[in-house]
């Protein structure tokens, strides 16, 4: 059974710091594009990073440009991403999520793999 479980949101002030750990079971992903996602209450699924299968290409969504990092660790099978600078904008419920290619995409429906979610709360 393929799996994506996201870990590591939580409450944290403004300009304060959360590591989402994106964890992938049931198959391996190392050649796969992975990206994260965000969905605040009201708001449609929005994308935030992705970062290629080998982890020389990374793209970032405007609004976390320098404040967000995505990073991969294929030997544990593991997609960070490292959000610094946090602001009340950034709460929502954050979402891993694979493709079956190579090359990652900003397109939420070119991603074939999702995860559950892990709700990021930033207080003012």
């Amino acid at each position: 059974q393929v799996q994506l479980v996201e870990s590591g949101g939580g409450l944290v002030q403004a300009g304060g710091s959360l590591r989402l750990t994106c964890a992938t079971s049931g198959r391996s992903f190392k050649y796969n594009a992975m990206g994260w996602f965000r969905q605040a209450p009201g708001k449609e699924r929005e994308f935030v990073a992705f970062i290629d299968w080998i982890g020389s290409n990374t793209n970032y969504a405007d609004s976390v440009k320098g404040r967000f990092t995505i990073s991969r660790d294929n030997a544990k099978s593991t997609v960070d991403l490292q959000m610094n600078s946090l602001k009340p904008e950034d709460s929502a419920v954050y979402y891993c999520a694979a493709r079956e290619f190579q090359d990652g995409s900003t397109w939420d429906r070119a991603y074939d793999y999702w995860g559950q979610g892990t709700q990021v709360t930033v207080s003012s």
